[in-house]
């Protein structure tokens, strides 16, 4: 796991200066974004938008209540220098896992209804009769209103990709803290890792985002069949994945 390499590499590295532990804190940040549970939960949402760069700002938002919630974790731990119980950790995972099942189940019903807006016009050029399919999508309607350019960006995305970081955050708290509770022994210090690890998870989640969406924003022009099929894709995977995972957490808890 992440954090363990994170703790093997602290521990084996006694010479290392606060300018090497904060670029470890960095990097694990970039790869911890890139963890299964998290690509999966962001590409439901990622895959509802058309633009590249909003769904690279979906996981911007994401890594930023993300880092919120483990650094409002990490300074309670470090303040009173205790860890996070296990069992609580797998509780908060298994919350996870039923948040990733929601998220699919919500962005399916949305591929769904999208699905629904499929009509069959006929026209008829000189005597001659044909029809053709035409797609109506909720972000395609012909629209008056004119002022939702001028919209916050936020507000227009909205605040689930931030309160699905948070969520995360709040499962990958316990390990993380207890890395920093065990490995590095100043509080100020701990805090900064904490808060390079965040910035790291930011950057790799605005990346990481940013590439998922990139099939949705080339399909959703032209290939409206492809993208709508895309939109189901991400859907079922992220139910498939979260029923596994919750089954997975969920045996580990009660085992516990």
């Amino acid at each position: 796991m992440l954090v363990d390499e994170a703790g093997i590499m602290l521990e084996n590295s006694s010479t290392l200066g606060l300018m090497a532990i904060l670029s470890l804190g960095l990097i694990f940040g970039l790869k911890h974004a890139t963890e299964v549970d998290h690509v999966v939960a962001i590409s439901t949402i990622v895959s509802r938008h058309k633009n590249v760069f909003r769904s690279a700002f979906v996981g911007a938002l994401w890594g930023a209540g993300h880092t919120l919630s483990l650094l409002a974790i990490a300074i309670v731990v470090l303040w009173f220098r205790i860890a996070i119980p296990e069992r609580v950790s797998g509780w908060l995972e298994f919350g996870v896992a039923l948040m990733i099942i929601g998220l699919g189940v919500s962005a399916l019903w949305r591929a769904s209804r999208n699905n629904s807006h499929v009509h069959l016009h006929q026209h008829t050029h000189s005597g001659l009769a044909h029809t053709h399919v035409h797609f109506h999508e909720q972000e395609t309607k012909h629209a008056r209103d004119s002022q939702s350019q001028h919209s916050h960006r936020v507000s227009r995305i909205g605040w689930k990709p931030v309160m699905v970081g948070m969520m995360h955050g709040l499962a990958g708290s316990g390990a993380l803290t207890l890395l920093v509770l065990t490995q590095i022994s100043s509080a100020w210090v701990g805090l900064a890792y904490v808060l390079t690890f965040g910035f790291g998870s930011i950057a790799g989640m605005l990346l990481m985002s940013g590439l998922i969406g990139l099939p949705f924003a080339l399909t959703s022009r032209k290939l409206t069949n492809a993208h709508q099929g895309l939109q189901t894709l991400a859907a079922i995977l992220s139910i498939c994945f979260g029923i596994w995972y919750a089954y997975k957490v969920g045996a580990a808890v009660l085992l516990f």
